[in-house]
């Protein structure tokens, strides 16, 4: 029997990187997992991909009214969810002084507005016990060049796991944060093409990382697991950083 057989889960930002191979294991662990993704047709390529037990819903988690679309279908659909992987998140570089407005709105409005009202909504819908994780990242706790706004929102949703853990906590809910490192997944490789700073950062991140290379997606997908099933019965309002020893040294 899998560690999370006959669950249901919802990930965002499921249809690629970290929440694509969280999801795959999921079902591989005995879950029905719910994705979403703004792009339809990578939505439909990741469903695929998984092959069964999955639906995915394409929407933005900034966007309410999408957000509201989401949880109809799975109120519909399963009448409830034991776990949510708050994982769909925007990165982007930004030295200060050159930080825009439209900047700020975007990664702020997915990453913490969007993570706020996906788990908000998805409460009515979560049984006593349920499990909620939250995709950090170490950005939150280094202070990397060009990462203000990115590294501020990644706090942010730090702060969440600690203050909805006591919120939730009358009905045993686990709210837990994870911190992933450098993941090589195909939104980190844009994100280091898209500027000079960002090729600098991927030549060094080996040598500044205790374990000498980046993570992958699984390795992430196998600590989300562990969050997510009754292994970690115990354990609530933590951040676990799986980063190569990167942000511990």
């Amino acid at each position: 029997m899998g560690k999370l057989e006959g669950k249901v889960a919802l990930i965002t930002g499921g249809n690629s990187g970290i929440g694509l191979a969280t999801a795959k294991l999921f079902v591989g662990e005995g879950a029905f997992v719910f994705i979403t993704g703004r792009r339809q047709s990578g939505l439909e390529a990741a469903v695929k991909d998984i092959g069964r037990n999955v639906a995915g819903v394409q929407g933005d988690v900034s966007n309410l009214d999408d957000l509201n679309r989401l949880f109809a279908q799975v109120k519909r659909d399963k009448g409830r969810l034991d776990v949510v992987f708050a994982n769909a998140g925007v990165a982007k570089y930004a030295p200060f002084g050159a930080i825009t407005q439209e900047l700020y709105d975007f990664i702020f409005d997915t990453n913490v507005k969007g993570t706020l009202f996906t788990v908000q909504k998805a409460l009515p819908l979560m049984p006593d016990g349920a499990s909620i994780i939250l995709n950090s990242s170490i950005v939150g706790s280094k202070g990397l060049a060009s990462n203000s706004v990115y590294a501020a929102t990644k706090a942010a949703i730090r702060s969440f796991a600690r203050t909805w853990t006591t919120d939730l906590k009358e009905r045993r809910i686990r709210v837990n944060a994870i911190s992933p490192g450098s993941i090589d997944t195909p939104g980190l490789s844009d994100l280091l093409a898209s500027s000079e700073a960002g090729e600098q950062r991927k030549k060094i991140i080996p040598s500044l990382t205790p374990l000498g290379r980046f993570g992958t997606a699984d390795e992430i997908a196998k600590a989300v697991v562990f969050l997510a099933s009754d292994d970690s019965s115990f354990v609530t309002g933590i951040e676990l950083f799986v980063d190569g020893g990167f942000a511990q040294v």
